[in-house]
């Protein structure tokens, strides 16, 4: 007898396991503590800005097998907006200087070649120094194998490896680094060109997936807390919902998608990370400027990418943990300095948001990494998913979306399917 699949959490690691149990016929129920789905990749309609933003930018990269995979799953696969080639504009406040990094579409990076495609600068040797990134030891950080700090470091690799592990990247795990260049420099333009949702989160990732749940025949139910887990010597036994358990039987199984300290509460014998960075985000009401750069890289300011959309101007700082914790007001006011001399736009400041996530992804450490559990358990009928989880990639929405496909994969053959 096929047993029923739970999935705890509807964040982009929960629904990406859903959808894939829903795909292959199992009977899905989503439980989901807060009163909308989406977790950390969520939009709200904000008073205040008096319009729906987005909780932060959260930018794909043409590559991502993963993200193209959920999307094509849920109807959603014009859901992403984007350049045609793999184009990224850069200024740096120290000298004022403008330019824009043009990779060339295929493997063979023959733009390092080119003074005009390349950083301002560096010289082609200077990117053959990344290379033994693609194979590091788990216990490197970047700073044990990369050790120049000259223009290719601060212009290009620093504000690239800080928003893709967002810890500061002398710091962080080499083979996480690693993982993400092969996926993406190493392979071409073709593989890293900037794809943004279009119109919104929401409308991108989540929407079209809660309807492919209900299209499924799949329970969603937010607004509701699991409170514990009864675990058996053998198996998962029950779900306790506060007013109501559940009994689980055998066959049953349980994806559990939640952030590492809720699974930790869960399951305290759970090795999980828990050391974690913030990242800010900051929306302005105003229209981009005429022919101002949809992305905008900021070498040597708080904001470090600014991000233009005909009803706002958007900026994300990463590994912002030295500033989380600054008066909303204060932090909109420096920020918003900083797109002004950016866009080249003389008006005050506009009506503001400011978006904080003290916990936003776990460091991306060596020894946090070695912290990440795998996807199966010690019980048979609970399986774990998150981009906290061991993907092999650092906490991005491509890792999470990998991670509810392998958790699903491994309920799907539990149940049978």
């Amino acid at each position: 007898m096929t047993g029923k699949a739970y999935v705890i959490g509807a964040g982009l690691a929960g629904l990406s396991a859903a959808t894939v149990l829903a795909s292959r016929g199992a009977s899905v129920t989503v439980i989901e503590t807060a009163p909308q789905a989406g977790g950390r990749c969520r939009s709200y309609f904000d008073p205040a800005f008096d319009g729906v933003i987005d909780n932060g930018n959260h930018l794909v990269l043409s590559g991502n097998r993963a993200v193209h995979a959920y999307l094509a799953r849920i109807a959603a696969k014009d859901a992403l907006a984007g350049p045609p080639r793999a184009e990224f504009a850069f200024v740096d406040f120290a000298d004022g200087h403008r330019w824009t990094l043009r990779p060339n579409e295929g493997s063979v990076p023959y733009w390092i070649a080119r003074p005009d495609r390349r950083v301002p600068g560096s010289n082609a040797r200077d990117y053959t120094q990344y290379a033994p990134l693609l194979w590091a030891d788990k216990k490197k950080s970047i700073a044990d194998i990369v050790k120049d700090r000259g223009p290719l470091w601060r212009r290009l690799m620093h504000p690239f490896l800080l928003a893709a592990l967002n810890t500061e990247p002398e710091e962080s795990s080499a083979a996480l680094a690693g993982a993400v260049l092969r996926e993406t420099l190493a392979k071409g333009g073709r593989y890293y060109r900037p794809r943004i949702a279009h119109p919104t989160l929401a409308a991108a990732f989540i929407d079209p997936a809660l309807a492919y749940l209900q299209k499924h025949g799949a329970s969603v139910q937010l607004g509701t807390r699991l409170r514990g887990i009864t675990l058996g010597r053998r198996t998962a036994l029950a779900l306790d919902l506060g007013e109501a358990a559940v009994p689980l039987t055998r066959n049953d199984a349980v994806v559990l998608a939640v952030p590492p300290w809720v699974a930790k509460d869960l399951i305290p014998t759970l090795t999980a990370p828990d050391d974690f960075r913030a990242i800010v985000n900051a929306h302005f009401k105003m229209p981009g400027p005429a022919g101002a750069s949809p992305m905008l890289g900021v070498i040597g300011g708080t904001a470090e990418w600014i991000f233009t959309f005909p009803d706002r101007i958007s900026v994300t700082v990463s590994g912002a943990d030295a500033i989380v914790d600054e008066d909303r007001e204060a932090l909109a006011t420096r920020i918003w300095g900083d797109v002004a001399k950016a866009l080249d736009i003389t008006a005050p400041m506009p009506v503001w948001q400011i978006v904080k996530e003290k916990r936003a992804t776990f460091a991306a450490t060596p020894a946090q990494d070695a912290r990440r559990p795998e996807a199966r358990t010690g019980w048979p009928n609970l399986f774990l998913a998150g981009d906290w989880t061991q993907t092999g990639l650092p906490a991005t929405i491509e890792g999470a979306l990998q991670s509810g496909e392998s958790a699903a994969a491994l309920a799907c053959r539990h149940l049978s399917l």
